[in-house]
């Protein structure tokens, strides 16, 4: 039977090495990989890619990454509130990609599905075109955009079985399901690790096929980014 359980979160990251290409599931600080971008700060890799929704907050998720200098390059949606992340983006200390959220996922999904690019109306006519083959469908101006290329791909998942089937809980199935399979190697960071077998076929949101490791992660913080209530 396919065993692809890793004994601990620095054998899931073997081989990840300085000036590789990662994609990183989360929103925010929802269904982010929390123990593999750790042991990324204690490997002291660097000169890194990331490609993620945003960088999560100043002292958390990704943000941890960008305070050590870590990353060279983000490719993400928006900044969030990450303030060292809009600092080191406007001193020029960090190259920085914006592109839009849907973009973002479906050149992941295209990844995923051995697509190499396509067409989208989102960012046309604005600065996301620019350097970019347009093109025009059925009346309607299209931008070309190509999918990712990347090294590794990290996930997060609710729970797990040893033959990399995952189940996402609630929000956190965000861009986790079309990051998984979008790389040369994937890493599911889960919650609960169980046998091949257990978990039940029809709720199993990504299949094994797309995971080559998997791990139980030692904690979860689980941070909220903004806390809001009312007043009493």
């Amino acid at each position: 039977m396919i065993n692809k359980k890793v004994s601990s979160v620095q054998e899931a990251l073997q081989g990840i090495e300085d000036g590789m290409t990662l994609l990183l599931g989360g929103f925010g600080l929802c269904g982010i990989p929390e123990n593999a971008i750790a042991e990324l700060v204690q490997k002291q890799t660097k000169n890194l890619t990331c490609i993620s929704n945003n960088a999560g907050v100043d002292d958390f998720g990704l943000g941890l990454l960008l305070q050590h200098k870590q990353i060279k390059k983000m490719i993400s949606s928006y900044v969030g509130e990450n303030a060292e992340f809009e600092r080191q983006m406007l001193s020029g200390e960090l190259e920085v990609e914006l592109i839009p959220q849907g973009t973002l996922a479906e050149r992941c999904r295209a990844a995923q599905n051995g697509i190499p690019a396509f067409f989208t109306p989102a960012g046309y006519g604005t600065e996301v075109a620019n350097g970019k083959e347009t093109r025009e469908f059925n009346g309607k101006m299209h931008v070309l955009e190509h999918a990712f290329q990347a090294d590794f791909s990290i996930v997060k998942a609710w729970k797990g079985d040893t033959a990399g089937n995952l189940i996402f809980k609630g929000t956190a199935r965000n861009f986790n399901p079309c990051m998984a399979g979008a790389a040369k190697i994937t890493i599911a960071e889960v919650e609960e690790l169980v046998k091949a077998g257990t978990l039940d076929p029809n709720q199993i949101h990504t299949p094994g096929i797309f995971v080559q490791r998997i791990f139980q992660g030692e904690k979860f913080e689980k941070r909220i980014e903004q806390r809001t209530v009312r007043k009493k």
